[in-house]
């Protein structure tokens, strides 16, 4: 899994397969699903990210698992 950060675009991208993306569909109002051939979830993007989180929460992302 890879997680970027990119403020000269104002996204953050949850890449969570490498394989290759055949199909993108925004499911929410800046909110983009990237699909596979098997249509299986492979990344999601979150446009306009400043208006969701500030910096110092950008910058500590915190991961759980259980």
């Amino acid at each position: 899994m890879r997680i970027k950060i990119d403020k000269k675009t104002d996204t953050l991208y949850f890449r969570l397969d490498e394989a290759r993306i055949v199909e993108s569909e925004e499911i929410q109002p800046g909110v983009i699903l990237d699909f596979d051939e098997k249509n299986n979830v492979v990344g999601v993007e979150f446009l306009n990210i400043s208006a969701r989180a500030t910096e110092e929460e950008l910058s500590s992302l915190q991961f759980q698992s259980a």
